[in-house]
């Protein structure tokens, strides 16, 4: 059988240039791979069209795991120079139906598909060189330059899988068949599922960092459960046990339904799962790129509110409670099964990594120790919303890879599936999506006395989020008003016009929202979508609740509302965007105010902001930049300094003096102060600095 997709490689080894050409080949790999499913679209002019209203067109999913790499690597200040500043700002950031996704069609010029092909090669060629070249040394650690290749290559790989979903959901006429993409061709009747019964015991869930492959963020940690004996099915729902649901009017019977599921039929109008097709009044079924008679013994395709009313409807009509599986259900299952981590797998063992199909198959195909499909098939949902493990820690290279999910509204899906590759077969894989998404994803139930956990605030236990919710809602020390008001007192002194602000670098969006109360419109925008993620939470739920750290693991539980805070009336008028302030996307313009605070000196490249905002600010408008200027080469390469340092004509170079020399070609400094802040480490150890405020207007 040949090997259209490759295994990932291992992080340990003896021999360093054998492991940079195994890395090599994989990337290689990869972005064929990812190329090549793109030959599906049957022309040009289907890359700018979206498969369904709540993502971009194909065009922005063909250039953005590109662009992943280039962003990735300035951001670790492993290369300098970028390739296509325009590309990497609007190719950034994907959706997932968060506050902050932009799927507004003006903000957008996308290019034409041959500059993003030559885009891709040249990106190609940057990291070929970057693998042959970057220090290495064995094993590869989260801190070596070659995991940032690595995380831009898994990052590809899921993209491999979540494009496939998006191009099968295109109409007929989009598509075309690439010969390489061979789906199953037998079917027959759908085997009786059964119960097999699994006996419990203790699970512990989570990676050490040692672990011989590379690993998400989520992966790592420890989580402990002990799981009762519990029943499960020994096959994955098919088609044909599902279409005994549809029939007797599962779809418009809404006691099968909660209410986010009853939302999801009132919105998308659903009356089958979504690649049934229903015509000449029987159902067919949508492969890749064709409709096929319906492969009964297949598994179904569903999003976990599908599998949850099929649960419930099975329940109602057996009298017995039968739910989706657990996280922790699950590995026994898989320990049960007696499978292998990759690469000691085998890929033929599983309809999984392209090996056998680009479709589904018979859910009795592939058996594990009695039971079918445990890994492979299709992704199984799960009745677990995603979470941090004990010792969660994100990696500072991707910081919103999965604390944006940690919310309750991501399920797992568990057990990969025939598109699935790389991390994403990995035993130790965690991949979490809204329970209304469609992913490749089907499902099995159990019969289980488990409870679903419940989870906590998202960044609860993050320590820099939950000090900057103290430092912005919480109270104030010794004395010291609180910062991000003070610098919203000083900005609204100058600004003359109030049409629209710009916080720039808003962390958990304090100033965000007291700017709204003068302002008729204000964007709060941070790199980090896990600190954006608490302003968006005070808009949509109208609190913030975070752990202040009292001393070593003790922390208290603090909670503000917007009641509270005054903002209930202006939080319509706040909006909040994720953003890289050296490279902001083209619509962040037209603003009669832009407050950055404490942002300049923790910037990848100050001076390519400085030289940018002007043109992002109107005739007479006002920026107010606030910084202790504690400029350190963690954040900011040591030449791209603005102050701080000695020159080459042993001058002492003070930041104040640079910003005066970029900034008064198009600003007049009009203000300047100290302004004090106190930031809170524990109950009592606190970091008492000073910032600079100038107050700049636009000639």
């Amino acid at each position: 059988m040949s090997r259209l997709s490759l295994y990932p490689p291992t992080l340990d080894g003896m021999d360093i240039e054998a492991k940079r050409k195994e890395i090599r080949a994989y990337f290689h790999n990869t972005f064929s791979l990812f190329e090549k499913i793109f030959e599906m679209l049957k022309s040009e002019d289907v890359f700018y069209k979206k498969s369904e209203p709540t993502r971009h067109p194909m065009i922005f999913y063909f250039g953005h795991t590109a662009t992943f790499f280039i962003n990735k690597l300035v951001l670790m200040k492993i290369v300098s120079q970028r390739i296509n500043p325009d590309f990497e700002s609007i190719f950034a950031v994907g959706v997932d139906e968060m506050e902050w996704d932009d799927l507004q069609s003006a903000h957008y010029r996308w290019p034409r598909v041959q500059e993003v092909r030559e885009y891709r090669a040249k990106v190609r060629e940057v990291v070929d060189g970057l693998i042959e070249t970057l220090p290495l040394t064995l094993p590869i650690t989260q801190d070596s330059p070659m995991w940032i290749i690595l995380m831009g290559i898994e990052h590809e790989r899921i993209h491999i899988e979540t494009s496939l979903v998006l191009h099968r959901q295109m109409p007929l006429e989009f598509v075309q068949e690439v010969a390489e993409f061979n789906i199953c061709l037998h079917s027959t009747i759908a085997p009786k599922n059964e119960m097999a019964e699994m006996q419990g015991g203790r699970v512990v869930l989570g990676k050490e960092r040692s672990h011989r492959l590379y690993g998400w963020d989520n992966e790592y940690g420890r989580y402990e459960e002990d799981v009762e004996c519990f029943l499960v099915s020994k096959y994955l729902v098919t088609n044909a046990e599902f279409m005994e649901f549809v029939k007797e009017g599962g779809y418009e019977n809404e006691v099968f339904w909660d209410e986010e599921g009853r939302k999801f039929l009132a919105i998308s109008g659903a009356k089958h799962p979504p690649f049934w097709v229903y015509e000449d009044g029987i159902y067919r079924y949508r492969a890749l790129c064709k409709v096929i008679d319906m492969p009964l013994d297949w598994p179904v395709e569903v999003n976990a509110l599908e599998a949850e009313a099929f649960c419930r409807y099975k329940s109602q009509k057996e009298g017995v409670v039968y739910t989706l599986p657990s996280e922790a259900e699950y590995r026994l299952l898989y320990e049960y099964a007696g499978l292998r981590d990759i690469p000691e797998l085998h890929e033929s063992r599983a309809n999984l990594n392209f090996y056998h199909y680009f479709s589904s198959c018979p859910v009795n195909e592939f058996g594990f120790n009695g039971l079918y499909d445990v890994v492979g098939n299709v992704w199984q949902w799960s009745r677990t919303s995603i979470f941090g493990f004990e010792g969660f820690e994100v990696h500072e290279a991707y910081d919103d890879f999965s604390t944006p999910t940690f919310d309750n509204k991501h399920a797992l899906i568990l057990g990969s599936s025939w598109a699935s590759s790389g991390n994403l077969i990995m035993k130790h894989s965690r991949y979490a999506f809204r329970r209304h998404f469609y992913q490749n994803a089907g499902f099995r139930y159990v019969i289980s006395s488990g409870k679903t956990q419940e989870q906590k605030d998202f960044y609860e236990d993050d320590t820099a989020v939950a000090q900057y919710c103290a430092f912005q809602y919480g109270k104030s020390y010794f004395g010291v008003k609180n910062f991000a008001l003070e610098c919203v007192n000083i900005a609204s002194k100058f600004a003359k016009n109030r049409t629209k602000a710009l916080d720039l670098g808003c962390a958990t969006g304090r100033a965000t929202f007291e700017l709204a109360k003068s302002f008729d419109a204000v964007e709060g925008v941070d790199f980090s979508a896990r600190f954006i993620g608490v302003g968006v939470k005070l808009k949509n739920d109208g609190y913030v609740a975070y752990a202040s750290k009292t001393e070593g693991d003790l922390a208290e539980k603090k909670k503000v509302t917007i009641e509270e805070l005054g903002y209930e009336s202006v939080r319509e008028k706040v909006s909040f965007w994720q953003g890289d302030a050296c490279n902001l996307k083209p619509n962040f313009t037209s603003y009669d105010l832009v407050m950055a605070t404490n942002l300049i000196d923790r910037l990848y490249s100050p001076r390519l902001f400085l030289e940018d905002i002007q043109n992002r600010i109107n005739k007479h408008g006002v920026l107010l930049i606030a910084s202790p200027y504690s400029w350190q080469e963690s954040s900011t390469k040591k030449e791209l300094w603005l102050g701080g340092y000695v020159d080459s004509n042993s001058k002492e170079v003070k930041t104040i003096d640079t910003l005066k020399d970029i900034l008064s070609k198009n600003f007049e400094l009009v203000h300047i102060q100290d302004l004090e802040f106190v930031i809170g480490e524990s109950a009592r150890k606190f970091q008492h600095s000073v910032a600079e405020v100038s107050v700049w207007r636009k000639r």
